[in-house]
Protein backbone atom coordinates (compact mmCIF):
# COMPACT_ATOMS: atom_id res chain seq x y z
CA UNK A 1 0.00 0.00 0.00
CA UNK A 2 1.24 3.49 -0.74
CA UNK A 3 2.16 5.71 2.16
CA UNK A 4 0.35 8.97 2.86
CA UNK A 5 3.34 11.12 1.93
CA UNK A 6 3.42 14.70 0.62
CA UNK A 7 2.81 14.95 -3.10
CA UNK A 8 5.38 16.22 -5.58
CA UNK A 9 4.82 18.02 -8.84
CA UNK A 10 7.61 16.03 -10.51
CA UNK A 11 6.87 12.38 -11.36
CA UNK A 12 9.26 10.05 -9.55
CA UNK A 13 10.85 6.85 -10.80
CA UNK A 14 11.77 5.90 -7.26
CA UNK A 15 9.92 3.15 -5.41
CA UNK A 16 10.37 1.70 -1.93
CA UNK A 17 9.41 -1.43 -0.04
CA UNK A 18 9.67 -2.01 3.70
CA UNK A 19 9.92 -5.54 5.11
CA UNK A 20 8.93 -5.48 8.78
CA UNK A 21 10.56 -8.78 9.62
CA UNK A 22 11.02 -10.75 12.81
CA UNK A 23 14.75 -10.02 13.13
CA UNK A 24 14.92 -6.51 11.64
CA UNK A 25 13.08 -3.87 9.62
CA UNK A 26 14.53 -3.38 6.13
CA UNK A 27 13.76 -0.75 3.51
CA UNK A 28 14.78 -1.07 -0.13
CA UNK A 29 14.71 1.95 -2.46
CA UNK A 30 14.90 1.30 -6.20
CA UNK A 31 15.07 3.38 -9.37
CA UNK A 32 13.04 1.95 -12.24
CA UNK A 33 12.04 2.64 -15.83
CA UNK A 34 8.87 1.71 -17.76
CA UNK A 35 10.41 -1.56 -18.98
CA UNK A 36 10.43 -2.77 -15.39
CA UNK A 37 14.21 -2.66 -15.13
CA UNK A 38 15.13 -1.53 -11.64
CA UNK A 39 18.26 -0.92 -9.61
CA UNK A 40 18.48 -0.81 -5.83
CA UNK A 41 19.98 2.53 -4.88
CA UNK A 42 19.79 2.14 -1.11
CA UNK A 43 19.14 -0.43 1.60
CA UNK A 44 18.44 0.68 5.16
CA UNK A 45 18.12 -1.67 8.10
CA UNK A 46 16.85 -1.00 11.61
CA UNK A 47 17.61 -3.53 14.39
CA UNK A 48 14.07 -4.16 15.60
CA UNK A 49 13.89 -7.78 16.83
CA UNK A 50 10.18 -8.50 17.22
CA UNK A 51 10.99 -12.21 17.44
CA UNK A 52 12.04 -11.89 21.06
CA UNK A 53 8.35 -11.34 21.84
CA UNK A 54 7.35 -14.45 19.88
CA UNK A 55 8.81 -17.57 21.57
CA UNK A 56 7.37 -20.66 19.88
CA UNK A 57 6.53 -22.15 23.26
CA UNK A 58 4.03 -19.36 24.06
CA UNK A 59 0.55 -20.05 22.61
CA UNK A 60 -0.74 -16.45 22.38
CA UNK A 61 2.23 -14.10 21.97
CA UNK A 62 1.85 -10.34 21.77
CA UNK A 63 4.10 -7.46 20.80
CA UNK A 64 5.55 -5.75 23.87
CA UNK A 65 5.29 -2.01 24.50
CA UNK A 66 9.05 -1.71 23.95
CA UNK A 67 8.91 -3.51 20.60
CA UNK A 68 6.05 -1.31 19.43
CA UNK A 69 7.95 1.82 20.46
CA UNK A 70 11.11 0.68 18.62
CA UNK A 71 8.99 -0.17 15.59
CA UNK A 72 7.50 3.33 15.48
CA UNK A 73 10.97 4.89 15.75
CA UNK A 74 12.28 2.73 12.88
CA UNK A 75 9.28 3.43 10.67
CA UNK A 76 9.47 7.14 11.37
CA UNK A 77 13.12 7.10 10.25
CA UNK A 78 12.09 5.32 7.05
CA UNK A 79 9.36 7.91 6.49
CA UNK A 80 11.88 10.75 6.86
CA UNK A 81 14.12 9.13 4.25
CA UNK A 82 11.17 8.67 1.88
CA UNK A 83 10.17 12.32 2.31
CA UNK A 84 13.71 13.54 1.72
CA UNK A 85 13.81 11.68 -1.61
CA UNK A 86 10.20 12.61 -2.50
CA UNK A 87 9.24 8.94 -2.85
CA UNK A 88 5.47 8.56 -3.11
CA UNK A 89 5.22 4.88 -4.05
CA UNK A 90 6.16 3.02 -0.86
CA UNK A 91 4.79 -0.27 0.37
CA UNK A 92 5.00 -1.53 3.97
CA UNK A 93 4.49 -5.20 4.88
CA UNK A 94 4.76 -7.11 8.14
CA UNK A 95 5.57 -10.80 8.33
CA UNK A 96 5.68 -13.62 10.87
CA UNK A 97 6.07 -11.80 14.20
CA UNK A 98 3.22 -9.37 13.55
CA UNK A 99 1.17 -12.09 11.85
CA UNK A 100 1.29 -14.24 15.02
CA UNK A 101 0.76 -11.42 17.52
CA UNK A 102 -2.60 -11.27 19.27
CA UNK A 103 -2.41 -7.47 19.31
CA UNK A 104 -1.49 -7.03 15.62
CA UNK A 105 -4.65 -5.04 14.81
CA UNK A 106 -3.89 -2.54 17.58
CA UNK A 107 -0.25 -2.31 16.42
CA UNK A 108 -1.12 -1.66 12.77
CA UNK A 109 -3.81 0.86 13.72
CA UNK A 110 -1.35 2.74 15.95
CA UNK A 111 1.12 3.00 13.05
CA UNK A 112 -1.59 4.41 10.82
CA UNK A 113 -2.73 6.98 13.38
CA UNK A 114 0.77 8.00 14.50
CA UNK A 115 2.69 8.01 11.22
CA UNK A 116 0.04 7.91 8.52
CA UNK A 117 1.47 4.67 7.11
CA UNK A 118 -0.63 1.72 5.95
CA UNK A 119 0.91 -1.65 6.80
CA UNK A 120 -0.08 -4.94 5.17
CA UNK A 121 0.11 -8.00 7.39
CA UNK A 122 1.03 -10.73 4.94
CA UNK A 123 -0.21 -14.29 5.30
CA UNK A 124 2.46 -16.97 5.06
CA UNK A 125 1.32 -17.89 1.55
CA UNK A 126 1.38 -14.24 0.40
CA UNK A 127 4.87 -13.86 1.80
CA UNK A 128 6.05 -16.98 -0.03
CA UNK A 129 4.61 -15.75 -3.35
CA UNK A 130 6.35 -12.40 -3.03
CA UNK A 131 9.64 -14.14 -2.28
CA UNK A 132 9.26 -16.08 -5.54
CA UNK A 133 8.61 -12.86 -7.49
CA UNK A 134 11.71 -11.37 -5.91
CA UNK A 135 14.07 -14.19 -6.86
CA UNK A 136 12.74 -14.14 -10.45
CA UNK A 137 14.20 -10.63 -10.69
CA UNK A 138 17.65 -11.88 -9.65
CA UNK A 139 18.19 -15.29 -11.23
CA UNK A 140 17.42 -16.46 -14.81
CA UNK A 141 15.07 -19.22 -13.66
CA UNK A 142 11.74 -18.20 -15.20
CA UNK A 143 11.41 -21.36 -17.33
CA UNK A 144 12.38 -23.80 -14.58
CA UNK A 145 10.33 -25.46 -11.88
CA UNK A 146 11.82 -23.83 -8.81
CA UNK A 147 11.62 -24.70 -5.14
CA UNK A 148 12.31 -21.50 -3.20
CA UNK A 149 13.22 -21.51 0.49
CA UNK A 150 13.30 -18.31 2.55
CA UNK A 151 14.39 -18.53 6.18
CA UNK A 152 13.18 -15.66 8.33
CA UNK A 153 13.33 -14.90 12.02
CA UNK A 154 9.94 -16.39 12.86
CA UNK A 155 9.02 -18.58 9.90
CA UNK A 156 10.34 -20.27 6.79
CA UNK A 157 8.53 -19.90 3.48
CA UNK A 158 8.47 -22.60 0.80
CA UNK A 159 7.18 -22.01 -2.70
CA UNK A 160 7.24 -24.00 -5.93
CA UNK A 161 6.88 -21.83 -9.02
CA UNK A 162 7.06 -22.11 -12.79
CA UNK A 163 7.06 -19.29 -15.38
CA UNK A 164 5.95 -16.70 -12.86
CA UNK A 165 3.04 -18.79 -11.55
CA UNK A 166 2.97 -20.17 -8.00
CA UNK A 167 2.15 -23.89 -7.98
CA UNK A 168 2.40 -24.31 -4.21
CA UNK A 169 3.21 -22.03 -1.27
CA UNK A 170 3.31 -22.57 2.46
CA UNK A 171 4.84 -21.09 5.59
CA UNK A 172 6.10 -23.08 8.58
CA UNK A 173 6.68 -21.63 12.04
CA UNK A 174 10.39 -22.34 11.97
CA UNK A 175 12.60 -19.24 12.22
CA UNK A 176 16.17 -18.61 13.29
CA UNK A 177 15.15 -16.17 16.05
CA UNK A 178 12.38 -18.31 17.57
CA UNK A 179 14.54 -21.45 17.41
CA UNK A 180 17.44 -19.62 19.04
CA UNK A 181 15.26 -18.35 21.88
CA UNK A 182 13.74 -21.77 22.52
CA UNK A 183 16.62 -24.17 21.90
CA UNK A 184 20.05 -22.71 21.13
CA UNK A 185 20.22 -20.49 24.21
CA UNK A 186 19.56 -23.59 26.31
CA UNK A 187 22.12 -25.62 24.33
CA UNK A 188 19.40 -28.07 23.22
CA UNK A 189 20.66 -28.65 19.68
CA UNK A 190 19.53 -32.29 19.42
CA UNK A 191 16.03 -31.36 20.61
CA UNK A 192 15.93 -28.54 18.07
CA UNK A 193 16.72 -30.93 15.24
CA UNK A 194 13.93 -33.26 16.32
CA UNK A 195 11.52 -30.35 16.60
CA UNK A 196 12.36 -29.11 13.09
CA UNK A 197 11.88 -32.60 11.67
CA UNK A 198 8.52 -33.04 13.37
CA UNK A 199 7.16 -29.66 12.20
CA UNK A 200 8.15 -30.36 8.59
CA UNK A 201 6.76 -33.89 8.72
CA UNK A 202 3.41 -32.83 10.19
CA UNK A 203 3.02 -30.04 7.60
CA UNK A 204 2.78 -32.41 4.64
CA UNK A 205 5.48 -30.39 2.87
CA UNK A 206 7.56 -33.42 1.89
CA UNK A 207 4.71 -35.15 0.06
CA UNK A 208 3.74 -31.95 -1.75
CA UNK A 209 7.30 -31.35 -2.91
CA UNK A 210 7.56 -34.96 -4.12
CA UNK A 211 4.26 -34.61 -5.96
CA UNK A 212 5.22 -31.43 -7.85
CA UNK A 213 8.96 -31.98 -8.08
CA UNK A 214 11.55 -29.30 -8.85
CA UNK A 215 14.41 -28.68 -11.24
CA UNK A 216 16.40 -26.44 -8.95
CA UNK A 217 16.36 -25.00 -5.43
CA UNK A 218 16.86 -21.34 -4.61
CA UNK A 219 17.44 -19.90 -1.17
CA UNK A 220 16.91 -16.29 -0.11
CA UNK A 221 17.01 -14.11 3.01
CA UNK A 222 19.86 -12.77 5.08
CA UNK A 223 20.54 -16.08 6.81
CA UNK A 224 21.01 -18.07 3.62
CA UNK A 225 23.05 -15.28 2.03
CA UNK A 226 25.28 -15.22 5.12
CA UNK A 227 25.75 -19.00 4.90
CA UNK A 228 26.69 -18.76 1.20
CA UNK A 229 29.13 -15.94 1.92
CA UNK A 230 30.78 -17.95 4.70
CA UNK A 231 31.17 -21.01 2.45
CA UNK A 232 32.37 -18.95 -0.53
CA UNK A 233 34.99 -17.06 1.47
CA UNK A 234 36.27 -20.09 3.35
CA UNK A 235 34.58 -18.73 6.54
CA UNK A 236 36.98 -16.08 7.70
CA UNK A 237 39.42 -16.04 4.76
CA UNK A 238 39.69 -12.47 3.52
CA UNK A 239 40.63 -13.03 -0.13
CA UNK A 240 38.25 -14.81 -2.50
CA UNK A 241 40.07 -16.83 -5.11
CA UNK A 242 37.37 -18.34 -7.32
CA UNK A 243 36.23 -15.67 -9.77
CA UNK A 244 34.03 -18.09 -11.71
CA UNK A 245 31.94 -19.39 -8.85
CA UNK A 246 28.25 -18.52 -8.85
CA UNK A 247 25.81 -18.05 -5.97
CA UNK A 248 25.47 -21.67 -4.85
CA UNK A 249 26.61 -24.25 -2.30
CA UNK A 250 26.26 -28.00 -1.87
CA UNK A 251 24.86 -30.18 0.88
CA UNK A 252 28.38 -31.26 1.85
CA UNK A 253 29.59 -27.67 2.08
CA UNK A 254 26.63 -26.75 4.26
CA UNK A 255 27.21 -29.69 6.61
CA UNK A 256 30.88 -28.78 6.98
CA UNK A 257 29.95 -25.22 7.88
CA UNK A 258 27.35 -26.35 10.43
CA UNK A 259 29.94 -28.56 12.09
CA UNK A 260 32.29 -25.60 12.48
CA UNK A 261 29.55 -23.26 13.69
CA UNK A 262 28.51 -25.66 16.44
CA UNK A 263 32.03 -25.83 17.84
CA UNK A 264 32.56 -23.77 21.00
CA UNK A 265 36.10 -22.97 19.85
CA UNK A 266 34.57 -21.13 16.86
CA UNK A 267 32.56 -18.59 18.87
CA UNK A 268 35.07 -15.71 18.58
CA UNK A 269 35.51 -16.24 14.85
CA UNK A 270 31.76 -16.67 14.42
CA UNK A 271 31.02 -13.39 16.19
CA UNK A 272 33.63 -11.56 14.12
CA UNK A 273 32.47 -12.96 10.78
CA UNK A 274 28.67 -12.88 11.17
CA UNK A 275 28.56 -9.87 13.52
CA UNK A 276 24.95 -9.08 14.56
CA UNK A 277 23.67 -12.21 12.82
CA UNK A 278 26.05 -14.38 14.88
CA UNK A 279 23.47 -14.85 17.66
CA UNK A 280 21.06 -16.58 15.27
CA UNK A 281 23.31 -18.16 12.63
CA UNK A 282 23.63 -21.54 14.38
CA UNK A 283 19.86 -22.04 14.45
CA UNK A 284 19.54 -20.81 10.86
CA UNK A 285 22.27 -23.09 9.54
CA UNK A 286 20.97 -26.17 11.35
CA UNK A 287 17.43 -25.43 10.14
CA UNK A 288 18.69 -25.23 6.56
CA UNK A 289 20.68 -28.45 6.97
CA UNK A 290 17.54 -30.27 8.15
CA UNK A 291 15.56 -28.85 5.19
CA UNK A 292 18.24 -30.18 2.82
CA UNK A 293 18.05 -33.61 4.42
CA UNK A 294 14.26 -33.94 4.60
CA UNK A 295 13.58 -32.62 1.06
CA UNK A 296 16.50 -34.38 -0.58
CA UNK A 297 18.28 -31.18 -1.66
CA UNK A 298 21.83 -31.61 -2.97
CA UNK A 299 22.59 -28.03 -4.07
CA UNK A 300 21.09 -24.60 -3.53
CA UNK A 301 21.48 -21.42 -5.56
CA UNK A 302 21.19 -18.16 -3.67
CA UNK A 303 19.20 -15.08 -4.62
CA UNK A 304 20.25 -11.59 -3.64
CA UNK A 305 16.59 -10.57 -3.87
CA UNK A 306 13.68 -11.78 -1.79
CA UNK A 307 10.50 -10.40 -0.22
CA UNK A 308 11.17 -6.66 -0.56
CA UNK A 309 12.07 -6.96 -4.23
CA UNK A 310 8.96 -9.08 -4.78
CA UNK A 311 6.90 -6.27 -3.26
CA UNK A 312 8.59 -3.80 -5.63
CA UNK A 313 7.86 -6.11 -8.57
CA UNK A 314 4.14 -6.14 -7.76
CA UNK A 315 4.06 -2.35 -7.50
CA UNK A 316 5.87 -1.94 -10.84
CA UNK A 317 3.43 -4.37 -12.48
CA UNK A 318 0.57 -2.11 -11.39
CA UNK A 319 2.27 1.14 -12.38
CA UNK A 320 3.62 0.05 -15.79
CA UNK A 321 1.00 -1.52 -18.05
CA UNK A 322 3.55 -3.37 -20.23
CA UNK A 323 5.59 -4.72 -17.33
CA UNK A 324 7.13 -8.17 -17.98
CA UNK A 325 8.67 -10.02 -15.03
CA UNK A 326 10.85 -12.06 -17.39
CA UNK A 327 12.32 -9.10 -19.30
CA UNK A 328 15.73 -7.46 -18.82
CA UNK A 329 17.78 -10.67 -18.49
CA UNK A 330 20.93 -8.84 -19.59
CA UNK A 331 20.49 -6.17 -16.97
CA UNK A 332 19.78 -8.69 -14.21
CA UNK A 333 23.02 -10.52 -15.02
CA UNK A 334 24.94 -7.26 -14.58
CA UNK A 335 23.29 -6.57 -11.21
CA UNK A 336 23.94 -10.17 -10.14
CA UNK A 337 27.65 -9.92 -10.96
CA UNK A 338 28.01 -6.53 -9.27
CA UNK A 339 26.27 -7.85 -6.15
CA UNK A 340 28.48 -10.91 -6.12
CA UNK A 341 31.74 -9.02 -5.61
CA UNK A 342 30.67 -5.65 -4.19
CA UNK A 343 29.96 -5.07 -0.52
CA UNK A 344 26.67 -3.36 0.29
CA UNK A 345 28.51 -0.06 0.73
CA UNK A 346 30.29 -0.34 -2.63
CA UNK A 347 27.08 -1.50 -4.31
CA UNK A 348 25.32 1.61 -3.05
CA UNK A 349 28.14 3.82 -4.36
CA UNK A 350 28.04 2.06 -7.73
CA UNK A 351 24.26 2.50 -7.92
CA UNK A 352 24.59 6.21 -7.13
CA UNK A 353 27.25 6.46 -9.81
CA UNK A 354 24.92 4.76 -12.33
CA UNK A 355 22.06 7.10 -11.43
CA UNK A 356 24.21 10.21 -11.79
CA UNK A 357 25.71 8.94 -15.05
CA UNK A 358 22.23 8.36 -16.49
CA UNK A 359 21.14 11.89 -15.55
CA UNK A 360 24.23 13.35 -17.24
CA UNK A 361 23.68 11.07 -20.25
CA UNK A 362 20.05 12.19 -20.62
CA UNK A 363 21.07 15.83 -20.28
CA UNK A 364 23.80 15.65 -22.91
CA UNK A 365 21.55 13.72 -25.28
CA UNK A 366 18.72 16.19 -24.85
CA UNK A 367 20.76 19.00 -26.33
CA UNK A 368 21.86 16.91 -29.30
CA UNK A 369 25.47 17.95 -28.99
CA UNK A 370 26.69 14.34 -28.92
CA UNK A 371 25.59 11.23 -30.80
CA UNK A 372 24.11 8.92 -28.17
CA UNK A 373 21.42 6.26 -28.52
CA UNK A 374 19.00 4.81 -25.96
CA UNK A 375 20.86 1.48 -25.85
CA UNK A 376 24.06 3.28 -24.86
CA UNK A 377 22.64 4.07 -21.42
CA UNK A 378 22.56 0.34 -20.68
CA UNK A 379 26.29 0.10 -21.38
CA UNK A 380 26.87 3.18 -19.24
CA UNK A 381 24.94 1.90 -16.23
CA UNK A 382 26.49 -1.56 -16.50
CA UNK A 383 29.98 -0.09 -16.54
CA UNK A 384 29.17 2.01 -13.47
CA UNK A 385 28.07 -1.09 -11.55
CA UNK A 386 31.01 -3.26 -12.61
CA UNK A 387 33.98 -0.87 -12.70
CA UNK A 388 34.89 -1.42 -9.04
CA UNK A 389 34.10 -5.12 -8.46
CA UNK A 390 37.84 -5.88 -8.30
CA UNK A 391 38.11 -3.86 -5.09
CA UNK A 392 37.38 -6.95 -3.01
CA UNK A 393 41.08 -7.88 -3.43
CA UNK A 394 42.25 -4.38 -2.45
CA UNK A 395 42.76 -1.02 -4.16
CA UNK A 396 46.02 -1.89 -5.90
CA UNK A 397 45.28 -2.87 -9.48
CA UNK A 398 41.57 -3.29 -8.77
CA UNK A 399 40.61 -2.22 -12.31
CA UNK A 400 42.61 -5.15 -13.71
CA UNK A 401 40.87 -7.50 -11.28
CA UNK A 402 37.49 -6.11 -12.38
CA UNK A 403 38.38 -6.85 -16.00
CA UNK A 404 39.57 -10.36 -15.09
CA UNK A 405 36.32 -11.19 -13.28
CA UNK A 406 34.15 -9.93 -16.13
CA UNK A 407 36.10 -11.77 -18.83
CA UNK A 408 36.74 -15.06 -16.99
CA UNK A 409 33.34 -16.55 -16.40
CA UNK A 410 29.85 -16.83 -17.83
CA UNK A 411 28.52 -14.06 -15.62
CA UNK A 412 27.01 -11.78 -18.24
CA UNK A 413 24.10 -13.12 -20.27
CA UNK A 414 23.08 -11.87 -23.70
CA UNK A 415 26.13 -9.73 -24.37
CA UNK A 416 28.40 -10.27 -27.40
CA UNK A 417 32.19 -10.19 -27.19
CA UNK A 418 32.17 -6.86 -29.02
CA UNK A 419 29.82 -5.37 -26.43
CA UNK A 420 31.91 -6.55 -23.49
CA UNK A 421 35.45 -6.07 -24.77
CA UNK A 422 36.19 -5.27 -28.39
CA UNK A 423 34.41 -2.11 -29.51
CA UNK A 424 34.40 -1.70 -33.32
CA UNK A 425 36.36 1.26 -34.66
CA UNK A 426 33.22 3.16 -35.64
CA UNK A 427 32.08 3.36 -31.99
CA UNK A 428 35.42 4.38 -30.48
CA UNK A 429 34.22 7.98 -30.29
CA UNK A 430 31.08 6.93 -28.45
CA UNK A 431 33.16 4.76 -26.11
CA UNK A 432 35.30 7.80 -25.21
CA UNK A 433 32.15 9.83 -24.46
CA UNK A 434 30.69 7.17 -22.18
CA UNK A 435 34.02 6.82 -20.36
CA UNK A 436 34.16 10.57 -19.77
CA UNK A 437 30.65 10.48 -18.25
CA UNK A 438 31.61 7.59 -15.97
CA UNK A 439 34.80 9.25 -14.78
CA UNK A 440 32.93 12.40 -13.76
CA UNK A 441 30.17 10.37 -12.10
CA UNK A 442 32.57 8.20 -10.06
CA UNK A 443 34.03 11.32 -8.44
CA UNK A 444 30.82 13.25 -7.91
CA UNK A 445 28.94 10.36 -6.29
CA UNK A 446 31.26 10.77 -3.28
CA UNK A 447 29.07 13.70 -2.26
CA UNK A 448 26.59 11.55 -0.35
CA UNK A 449 24.43 14.52 0.68
CA UNK A 450 23.55 15.19 -2.95
CA UNK A 451 20.27 14.14 -4.58
CA UNK A 452 21.42 12.35 -7.71
CA UNK A 453 17.83 11.92 -8.89
CA UNK A 454 17.44 15.68 -9.39
CA UNK A 455 20.48 16.65 -11.45
CA UNK A 456 20.13 19.64 -13.76
CA UNK A 457 22.02 19.68 -17.07
CA UNK A 458 21.87 22.73 -19.33
CA UNK A 459 23.74 23.97 -22.39
CA UNK A 460 24.86 27.36 -23.67
CA UNK A 461 27.43 28.54 -26.23
CA UNK A 462 30.17 28.31 -23.60
CA UNK A 463 29.44 24.63 -22.91
CA UNK A 464 27.50 22.44 -20.48
CA UNK A 465 26.50 23.16 -16.90
CA UNK A 466 25.82 20.43 -14.34
CA UNK A 467 24.03 21.41 -11.13
CA UNK A 468 23.76 19.01 -8.18
CA UNK A 469 21.02 19.58 -5.62
CA UNK A 470 21.18 18.76 -1.94
CA UNK A 471 18.78 16.32 -0.31
CA UNK A 472 16.44 18.46 1.78
CA UNK A 473 15.70 17.52 5.38
CA UNK A 474 17.83 14.40 5.16
CA UNK A 475 17.80 12.53 8.48
CA UNK A 476 21.15 12.22 10.20
CA UNK A 477 22.74 8.80 9.80
CA UNK A 478 25.40 8.29 12.44
CA UNK A 479 28.79 6.97 11.41
CA UNK A 480 28.79 8.64 7.99
CA UNK A 481 30.95 11.51 6.80
CA UNK A 482 30.80 13.75 3.78
CA UNK A 483 34.00 14.44 1.86
CA UNK A 484 35.29 17.98 1.76
CA UNK A 485 35.05 19.57 -1.68
CA UNK A 486 38.74 20.48 -1.31
CA UNK A 487 39.69 16.80 -0.87
CA UNK A 488 38.61 15.83 -4.39
CA UNK A 489 38.76 19.23 -6.11
CA UNK A 490 42.06 18.42 -7.84
CA UNK A 491 40.69 15.19 -9.29
CA UNK A 492 37.52 16.88 -10.50
CA UNK A 493 39.52 19.59 -12.25
CA UNK A 494 41.50 16.89 -14.04
CA UNK A 495 38.31 15.10 -15.13
CA UNK A 496 36.75 18.34 -16.35
CA UNK A 497 39.81 18.91 -18.50
CA UNK A 498 39.44 15.37 -19.85
CA UNK A 499 35.76 16.09 -20.56
CA UNK A 500 36.75 19.22 -22.51
CA UNK A 501 39.17 17.22 -24.68
CA UNK A 502 36.59 14.53 -25.43
CA UNK A 503 33.60 16.81 -26.08
CA UNK A 504 35.46 19.87 -27.34
CA UNK A 505 33.27 21.81 -24.94
CA UNK A 506 33.59 22.85 -21.32
CA UNK A 507 31.62 21.48 -18.38
CA UNK A 508 30.84 23.57 -15.32
CA UNK A 509 29.94 21.59 -12.18
CA UNK A 510 28.05 23.36 -9.39
CA UNK A 511 28.12 21.59 -6.04
CA UNK A 512 26.20 23.46 -3.31
CA UNK A 513 26.94 25.26 -1.16
CA UNK A 514 30.63 26.05 -1.61
CA UNK A 515 32.18 24.67 -4.78
CA UNK A 516 31.88 25.67 -8.41
CA UNK A 517 34.37 24.03 -10.73
CA UNK A 518 34.91 24.86 -14.37
CA UNK A 519 37.12 23.25 -17.00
Amino acid sequence: MATNLPSSSKPSNLFAAVDMGTNSFKMVIVRSDPTGKFLTIDRIKQPVVLGRDMPSSVPNPSLSTLSQSLSLQALNHFKEVLNSHKIQQARFAATSAVREATNKAEFVDNIRKTLGLDVEVLSGEEEAKLVYLGILQFLPIYSKIVLAVDIGGGSTEFVIGFKGEVLFATSLKLGHVSLTERFVKNNEIADMRLYIQSVIEESGLVNKVKELGFEMVVGSSGTIKAIEKAIFSGYGVDVLKEFQREWRFSKLELSSLVERLCSEEEKVLRDGFFKRRSEFIVAGAILLEEIFEVLGIEEMEVSGYALAEGMVTEVLARVYSDYDINANARWRSVVRLASRFNSEKRMKSAAQCAGLAKEIFDGLRMYGEVSLEEKDVEYLEAACLLHNIGLFTGKKGYHKQSFHIIMNGSHLHGYTTEEVKEFPKEVKRKFAILCAIIRISVLLQQYSHMNFQEVEVSHCPEGFKLVLNEIKDQPLIYGTTHPSPVSIEKEIVQELEHFRKVFQQTLMVIIPPSSTLES
